[in-house]
């Protein structure tokens, strides 16, 4: 299975060089890389920096402004054999979709269909009544077992915070 890991946001300068928003925990992590997939083509990484959270790439293939647009709103995956491990309590998307969630008191309430990133990741949960949408936030979330495809969530918050 492949990870996202980032979109490419624009063009960066004349030479094909591309700024990406990382999905990663830093820009760093996507600047140690040697190679990166687009649309499943493989490009290789020839440099990488950081700045203002942001990487900036150059690819192989990609020599010039006008191939770098073609490349403008795209992600760039990686196998998950390839991906950096995520630091303790981070998880990658990918890991985390499907999972069930329950309550700390035994209740099921659904499945994780999809996360928004934003300062705090908003999930959404398929349920049998429909979609409902809360926040990741601190007192809400109280365990993820990724092995075992299980969400933990506080009752009490989720029904504070929880949007139908």
């Amino acid at each position: 299975m492949d990870l996202v890991i980032g979109k490419i946001l624009k063009p960066q300068g004349i030479r094909g060089e591309v700024k990406v928003f990382p999905y990663t925990d830093g820009a760093e992590d996507i600047c140690k890389l040697k190679r990166v997939f687009i649309d499943g083509a493989e490009y290789k990484i020839l440099n990488a920096r950081a700045g203002d959270g942001m990487a900036y790439l150059s690819l192989r293939g990609v020599p010039d402004r006008n191939a770098a647009e073609l490349l403008r709103d795209k992600e760039l995956t990686l196998p998950r054999e390839e991906a950096p491990e995520p630091e303790e309590g981070s998880y990658y998307v990918a890991d985390l979709l499907g999972s069930e969630i329950v309550t700390d008191t035994g209740k099921t309430l659904g499945t994780l269909k999809e996360i928004r990133q934003a300062a705090t990741d908003i999930y959404t949960l398929e349920t049998p009544t429909g979609e409902v949408l809360f926040p990741a936030a601190d007192g809400v979330v109280l365990s993820v077992d990724v092995k075992n495809k299980k969400i933990t969530v506080s009752e009490r918050r989720f029904g504070e915070v929880a949007v139908l």
